[in-house]
């Protein structure tokens, strides 16, 4: 999961620069004032959410398989926990 984000963040920082240098170009326009870093961030947003879509696929899938497996041993701990109060209770109400 951590190899995905990192992954994303670089992804996102390519476009960065990209977008900058577009920007101060003249390809792109330029924001209003101040909020020409706020424009330049979205651009690069915008940019990078289909790139990583399409290039990150596979590693999406294996962050995606490893967090369906923490959801399950969590799930079965959770189980686990609630027979171990159950048969607790039941021994207790016997006694």
């Amino acid at each position: 999961m951590l190899r995905y984000t990192l992954m994303r963040l670089g992804v996102f920082a390519g476009c960065l620069v990209v977008a900058w240098g577009a920007v101060y170009s003249g390809i792109f326009p330029r924001g209003f004032g101040a909020s020409n870093l706020f424009w330049i961030v979205l651009l690069a947003m915008i940019l990078s959410a289909p790139i990583s879509w399409v290039v990150l696929r596979k590693e999406r899938e294996r962050a995606s398989v490893q967090v369906a497996g923490r959801v399950e041993r969590m799930k079965a701990n959770l189980d686990a926990n609630r027979s171990q109060e159950d048969a607790t209770e039941a021994h207790s109400q016997a006694s």
